[in-house]
C-alpha cells in the first residue's frame, strides 16, 4: 500500500458523515482551492459536508487553522481575503443551475460568517461548477446562473470553455491587484439590487446624517451586490489619495468602526452600534470616497487621475480592504447613478448616466459596466457587469483533525 493511502482506521469507527473518508485520527473532504478575483479559498461540495450547521463550522475553521492569527494549523493565509469559502450544490430554485453559499472564515475568532455576499469568489463558482460536473457546458462562452444563497439573489457569469471541456487560465484579461493576467469571466450583478428587500436606497434616502460615536456624519447607504455605506474621508481627516492601503492606527480603525456601527443600527441590523463588530462583522460595507486625482498604488506604481472616474477605498473584516471588493463595486456603480448619493457627487459626469466606470483602489484600477434606471417603484440595476479571473490552484482531500470536530 502506498503511504498516502488512507489505512482503515484502527478503532473501526466509520467516517462520521456521508462524504467524508478517516484517514487515522484525521477526517477528510473533497476540496478544490481557487484563486477567484483578489481572493482566495476552499470550494467545497455540499454533498461532502456535514448537515449539522454547528459541524459543519467546526470543519471549515478547521480546515483554515482559526482562530490563530498565523492560521498555521490549516489552509487559510492569515488575512480575511485569503479566509474565505465557497460551498456549491444543486439548485434550489428553477432559474439557477447551481446554489453558492459564501462564507468569511475569522481569523482570529471561531467564527464563519455566512452573512453578506463575496464578488471575488463569485468568480470562481462557473469554473468550478462546469469543471465538477455540476452545469453542462459547450466549447465557447457558457452562462451558469448562480443562485447566492446568503441573499438569495441571482449572478450570471460567461464563463469561457475549452474543447475538452475544462476552463482556460490563459488570458489577456487583467486584475488589479492579480499578478499576470488570465481569462475574462464577466459577472453579471443585474440581479442582486436591494439584497436586505428594501430596493437599491434601504432607508428610502440617498444621503442623510447619522448621529454616531465620533460626532454627525453624512453617509449613502446602497444596497447592491453588498448593502454598502459612503462617506468622504474628510470624516476621518484623510484625503482620496492620501488613503492608508494596508495599515491604519487602532484610533482610526475605531472610528471606521464606529460609522459602520451607526450604519448597522440605522438598518436595524443591531440594537445597538457598539455590537455591530461582534453581531455582523461582515455587513454592512463602509467605504471612503473621493473625486479622481493622481496617486501611487500599494506597490508605488502611478495612477493618473486622468485614467479613473472616483477613488475608492474600504474595510474588510475591520482591517483595509488591499483591493476593492467585487460586491462593492456593483454597489458603487449603483450609487454612481443615483442622483443626490454621494458616489454620484464625487464620480466624473460622463459615467453617471452608464456605462464604463473606473474606480481607482490600493492595487490600481476596477472597470465595470453600469446602469441603473428610474421608473414608477424608484431606482433599478439595469447592469452592472465586472471583469474578473480564476484559477484552480489545488485538488484533492483537506484533512482536519477529529479533535477539532468533537
Amino acid at each position: 500500500m502506498a503511504p498516502d493511502t488512507p489505512r482503515a482506521p484502527a478503532d473501526g469507527l466509520q467516517p462520521p458523515w456521508p462524504g467524508a473518508r478517516r484517514r487515522g485520527d484525521q477526517v477528510g473532504i473533497r476540496c478544490v482551492f481557487m484563486r477567484a478575483g483578489t481572493s482566495r479559498g476552499a470550494f467545497l461540495r455540499e454533498e461532502d459536508l456535514p448537515r449539522d450547521p454547528a459541524l459543519r463550522e467546526r470543519l471549515i475553521l478547521a480546515i483554515y487553522g482559526s482562530p490563530d492569527f498565523r492560521q498555521i494549523d490549516g489552509l487559510g493565509g492569515a488575512t480575511s481575503l485569503t479566509s474565505k469559502v465557497a460551498i456549491i450544490g444543486p439548485p434550489s430554485r428553477p432559474d439557477a443551475d447551481v446554489d453558492y453559499t459564501f462564507g468569511q472564515v475569522r481569523v482570529d475568532e471561531a467564527r464563519v460568517d455566512f452573512r453578506g455576499n463575496c464578488g471575488n469568489i463569485s468568480a470562481g463558482i462557473g469554473p468550478f461548477a462546469i469543471e465538477e460536473g455540476l452545469v453542462a457546458a459547450t466549447e465557447g462562452i457558457s452562462r451558469v446562473r448562480i443562485h447566492l444563497v446568503n441573499s438569495g439573489a441571482l449572478l450570471v457569469a460567461e464563463v469561457p470553455v475549452m474543447s475538452d471541456g475544462l476552463c482556460p487560465v490563459a488570458g489577456d484579461a487583467v486584475v488589479a491587484g492579480v499578478p499576470g493576467s488570465g481569462a475574462p469571466i464577466i459577472l453579471d450583478w443585474a440581479d442582486v439590487g436591494g439584497t436586505l428587500g428594501r430596493g437599491l436606497l434601504p432607508t428610502g434616502r440617498p444621503r442623510e446624517v447619522l448621529e454616531t460615536a465620533i460626532g454627525r456624519v453624512e453617509v449613502s447607504i446602497v444596497d447592491a451586490g453588498n448593502v454598502t455605506a459612503f462617506v468622504r474621508p474628510s470624516v476621518f481627516g484623510l484625503s482620496g489619495p492620501a488613503l492608508p492601503a494596508h495599515r491604519m492606527d487602532r484610533d482610526l480603525l475605531d472610528r471606521i468602526e464606529a460609522v459602520r456601527g451607526a450604519v448597522a443600527l440605522r438598518l436595524g441590523m443591531v440594537e445597538a452600534a457598539d455590537r455591530a463588530q461582534s453581531v455582523t462583522p461582515t455587513i454592512p460595507k463602509l467605504y471612503i470616497v473621493d473625486p479622481p486625482a493622481d496617486y501611487l498604488d500599494a506597490a508605488g506604481r502611478a495612477v493618473r487621475g486622468a485614467d479613473i472616474d472616483l477613488i475608492g477605498r474600504g474595510m474588510s473584516m475591520g482591517t483595509p480592504h488591499q483591493a476593492y471588493a467585487g460586491t462593492v463595486a456593483v454597489a458603487t456603480g449603483a450609487a454612481v447613478g443615483i442622483p443626490g448619493t454621494l458616489v454620484h457627487e464625487v464620480a466624473r459626469a460622463p459615467c453617471r448616466e452608464g456605462g464604463r466606470l473606473r474606480i481607482g483602489h490600493p492595487t490600481g484600477i476596477l472597470e465595470m459596466d453600469a446602469k441603473v434606471d428610474r421608473g414608477p417603484e424608484g431606482f433599478r440595476l439595469a447592469r452592472s457587469a465586472v471583469m474578473r479571473t480564476a484559477r484552480r490552484i489545488m485538488d484533492g482531500t483537506v484533512y482536519v483533525s477529529s479533535r477539532r470536530l468533537a
